[in-house]
């Protein structure tokens, strides 16, 4: 099995700055891509950012030039580096991470960490 476990998350004002992280552990072969999430109120999950293990980088537009993605592969961990933050990115954010089950990494399972609460008042 394989845990992840969000910590960053908080109530912040408009402008201002958090880091969110995701460690991974368990029984780990290696992993994929590892990303985050998040879902509003009455919204859809959507992609906020991801990133390849060989570091290639996906963001949503609405968050382009606001977040940075990075991951730490000997720590299986991801990070995201969320500055000029606006009221329309509350919403509870989730790390996503593609493990390898196998040595011989044949195949992958997704996984989810339990979602970490931003809050970004106006």
């Amino acid at each position: 099995q394989v845990q992840l476990v969000e910590s960053g998350g908080g109530l912040v004002q408009a402008g201002g700055s958090l880091r969110l992280s995701c460690a991974a552990s368990g029984i780990i072969f290696g992993i994929n891509a590892m990303g985050w999430y998040r879902q509003a109120p009455g919204k859809q999950r959507e992609l906020v950012a991801a990133i390849t293990s060989g570091g290639s980088t996906n963001y949503a537009d609405s968050v382009k030039g606001r977040f940075t993605i990075a991951r730490d592969n000997a720590k299986n961990t991801v990070y995201l580096q969320m500055n000029s933050l606006k009221p329309e990115d509350t919403a509870v954010y989730y790390c996503n991470a593609d493990v390898y089950t196998t040595v011989v990494r044949t195949t992958r399972r997704d996984y989810w960490g339990q979602g970490t609460q931003v809050t970004v008042s106006s």
